[in-house]
């Protein structure tokens, strides 16, 4: 379990840096207007919004990383931290702006979380 545990870890933080590049640098490119369904004026509009999310995402998966290399039991509480924190944002994502967020983060987060504290 522990095995499973790091990878899912790893997962998350990387999908989170993916949220940090899409957010910060490609929201007014073609992928972050597929994700985001905004029309080109939209998306410029909303630039400055998105990169401060994707900012954020960037501490998490920063967090996540730490939580990594951290040796126990400060790994351990780091990787519970961040975790639910992503986590608690996912869910207030997904109730707030779009429902797709919940599976996109809520969920990883969740079976990452419940994989460390199994494993903890």
């Amino acid at each position: 379990m522990q095995i499973l545990s790091v990878v899912l870890v790893a997962l998350v933080a990387v999908l989170h840096l993916y949220f940090l590049v899409l957010e910060m640098f490609l929201w007014e490119r073609r992928p972050g207007r597929e994700l985001s369904g905004f029309d080109a004026e939209l998306a410029r509009v909303t630039a400055p919004l998105a990169a401060n999310q994707g900012l954020y995402n960037g501490f998490l998966a920063a967090g996540l990383l730490w939580g990594l290399i951290a040796a126990d039991p400060i790994g351990y509480r780091v990787q519970v931290f961040f975790l639910s924190f992503v986590v608690v944002a996912g869910g207030y994502g997904a109730a707030t702006a779009n429902r797709r967020i919940l599976v996109a983060q809520a969920l990883p987060g969740a079976l990452a979380l419940a994989a460390v504290l199994v494993a903890g």
